[in-house]
């Protein structure tokens, strides 16, 4: 009897006795995961974190941002304490979310080194029962000044379809910059001037950009400040040839069997007429994919000039479609579809040699849809040459080239309908008017005479 006693007095008494004790003395510490946006604390900045206790439970969460004396309570939380009928239930609090903003011009602290320092307690009876304790310290840099911004070239004459080139000054390192032309951003560059906050960027208006087109130079430090600085520039409208190509039988039966599409070959089949179905297709989706294509090379690009003097133009060719002639096709003599020209084509005799317009390194050198075989060349500031529709290539990818070294022949793979060569001229991710650049009068005005100027006023 005393037997039975003692042994329902221990399952009564000194087994719950005990777990209390195993439970509140438990030596686990809490923990915080903490993601900060960036180092850089700037006028919006939001701090998300996640504070866990999965044994006693949270009892008090701080962060605070230090900076030397001055200390600013960021976030503050207590939790109600855990009772002995806790330890069976769910009431406690194991785990509690935050998004903490942080106002730094109104903590009246300056610009610099900062810390932000967390600290979690949970409900253990540890340390006299001030319970287990996480900490952590996260350096930050206080950075609410944008950087300062000079434009140091003058005049900024521009024509619709066309490029120019601006330097300016900047005050701060890694900064990153460029020239905003519309909706359009051109990066800039450092690698012309010896001074790496000088910087140089290259910049073009597309054929549908007039001289309402806003054009400004942004910079943005790596706490996410900025500075937007317009420029005097002036802009010349320009109106494009419109021409009408007529679709002809003999053409579709010509081309289209060149293009393999794959699952798409079955829906033109049940069309009226599946030929003129095909060329729809490839004119218009293909052709779209096929341009965001080939203006995502440019952006592989040296941050030095690789070019001098004037772009060459092929040997001997005479033009046989302008730069963005808006196009209206038409298929027994009604319109059917519609594109704009990117470049220049140019016909000389058949598989005629074409050569390097400038320096560069060859970024691109394979089939591209309509492009058919296309070579493009990367000249430096996000500025590249491209050459299409070729019968060959001589060149790979990687390979660096000198002005008339043959990159390949002219042909009419892709959409042609006759050899030529067709030759664009991309500022990085914007088709631009190679005239110019054939030009070597434009290129000392616009370009080589600018940052001369730039270079005897650093002097």
């Amino acid at each position: 009897m005393k037997r039975t006693l003692f042994l329902i007095l221990f399952l009564a008494i000194v087994v719950p006795v005990g777990w209390v004790l195993f439970c509140k003395y438990e030596g686990d510490a809490p923990t915080a995961n903490i993601f900060l946006p960036s180092q850089y604390l700037k006028q919006s900045y939001e701090i998300d974190m996640t504070a866990t206790d999965k044994g006693s439970g949270l009892q008090h969460v701080t962060v605070c941002l230090v900076q030397n004396d001055n200390e600013k309570i960021l976030l503050d939380k207590s939790y109600p304490p855990s009772t002995i009928l806790s330890l069976f239930s769910d009431k406690k609090i194991l785990s509690d979310t935050f998004s903490i903003p942080v106002e730094t011009r109104k903590y009246g602290m300056s610009d610099g080194q900062a810390v932000i320092r967390i600290s979690v307690t949970d409900y253990a009876w540890r340390n006299w029962t001030k319970g287990n304790c996480f900490n952590e310290e996260r350096p930050v840099i206080i950075d609410t000044v944008p950087p300062r911004l000079q434009v140091l070239t003058s005049q900024h004459n521009v024509s619709k379809g066309g490029a120019g080139l601006v330097v300016y000054k900047i005050d701060e390192d890694n900064v990153q910059s460029g020239v905003r032309v519309g909706d359009n951003f051109f990066p800039g560059y450092s690698g012309v001037f010896d001074d790496p906050k000088v910087i140089t960027a290259l910049f073009a208006l597309d054929s549908s950009q007039g001289p309402d087109t806003r054009i400004v130079v942004e910079a943005r430090d790596s706490a996410g400040n900025e500075t937007k600085r317009g420029f005097y520039h002036y802009i010349k409208d320009k109106n494009f040839r419109i021409d009408t190509l007529t679709i002809s039988d003999s053409f579709l039966e010509f081309k289209m069997p060149d293009f393999d599409l794959g699952a798409h070959e079955a829906q033109f089949l049940v069309e009226e007429n599946p030929l003129l179905a095909k060329f729809l297709y490839i004119n218009e989706t293909l052709r779209r994919q096929n341009v965001e294509t080939v203006l995502k090379v440019p952006s592989d690009t040296s941050g030095q000039l690789m070019w001098q003097g004037r772009f060459n133009r092929l040997s001997g060719a005479a033009n046989r479609a302008g730069f963005a002639d808006k196009r209206t096709y038409k298929y027994n003599g009604k319109v059917v579809s519609h594109s704009t020209h990117s470049g220049i084509d140019l016909a000389s005799t058949s598989n005629a040699p074409v050569g390097a317009a400038n320096d560069g390194r060859v970024i691109m050198a394979e089939n591209v849809g309509i492009f058919g075989n296309t070579v493009i060349i990367d000249h430096g500031l996000g500025l590249a040459s491209l050459y299409a529709h070729l019968s060959q290539m001589n060149v790979s990818k990687g390979d660096m080239v000198k002005q008339d070294d043959i990159i390949g022949r002219s042909g009419l793979t892709g959409l042609a309908g006759g050899d030529h060569l067709h030759f664009s001229m991309i500022i990085h991710n914007v088709f631009t008017n190679p005239v110019e650049w054939w030009d070597p009068a434009w290129i000392k005005n616009n370009i080589t005479s600018k940052i001369e100027s730039v270079k005897a006023q650093i002097q």
